[in-house]
C-alpha cells in the first residue's frame, strides 16, 4: 500500500538520491539538496513497506499554472501505482491552490494520458522554457512532450481550457 504525504526535512537526502539516480541518467534535471529544501513546502513522497519509495514536485509558473516536475519512482518499486498516486495528489494540491492548468514535460506521454493530461505544444509554456530549459544539456534535442491537465470550468474555472474528454478526472 502506498502513502502519500508532504516531504519532511528528513526526507531531503533520500529526495535527492532519488532525483540524482535519474538525473545521471539524463531523464531528470538535476536538483541539489539546497534547492530540494528551499522547494521542500512543494513535494511529496511516497512511501510503502516503511521506506520511501517515489517523489514529485510542484513548480509554480504563474498563479494558475503549475508544472508537475521530478516525478521519480524507485526502479523496484515501479509498476505498484507509485507514480499514478503522486500525480493525483499534486493535481489535487494545484486544483486545492488555484491553478487552472497543470503541466508536465515527459517522455511517459501514455502514463500521463491515462491520468487525464493531453499531449499540447511545448512552445505553450515559455515560462518552463525560460527557467528550466535553459540550463537543460538537452535543450537543443529535446525528446520530451508537453502534456496539459486544465480541470474542467465548473472545478476551477479555467475558462478556454480544454482537457482530455477521453481521460478520467485524477481526483
Amino acid at each position: 500500500m502506498v502513502r502519500i504525504r508532504p516531504a519532511r526535512p528528513e526526507d531531503i537526502p533520500a529526495l535527492f538520491a532519488l532525483v540524482d539516480a535519474y538525473a545521471r541518467r539524463g531523464l531528470l534535471l538535476p536538483r541539489s539538496e539546497e534547492e530540494i529544501a528551499a522547494t521542500l513546502s512543494d513535494w511529496i513522497v511516497a512511501e510503502a513497506e516503511g521506506r520511501m519509495v517515489g517523489c514529485g514536485s510542484l513548480v509554480w509558473m504563474s498563479p494558475t499554472l503549475v508544472e508537475i516536475r521530478s516525478l521519480a519512482v524507485a526502479e523496484d518499486y515501479q509498476g505498484n501505482g507509485a507514480g499514478g498516486a503522486i500525480v493525483q495528489a499534486l493535481v489535487r494540491r494545484a486544483r486545492a491552490a488555484g491553478a487552472r492548468v497543470v503541466f508536465a514535460l515527459t517522455r511517459a506521454v501514455p502514463f500521463f494520458e491515462r491520468l487525464g493530461f493531453a499531449v499540447t505544444e511545448r512552445e505553450r509554456f515559455p515560462e518552463k522554457v525560460w527557467r528550466d530549459c535553459v540550463r537543460c544539456p538537452l535543450r537543443e534535442r529535446c525528446d520530451e512532450v508537453a502534456v496539459v491537465y486544465a480541470f474542467p470550468e465548473d472545478e476551477a474555472g479555467a475558462e478556454g481550457q480544454q482537457r482530455n474528454p477521453e481521460s478520467r478526472n485524477p481526483t
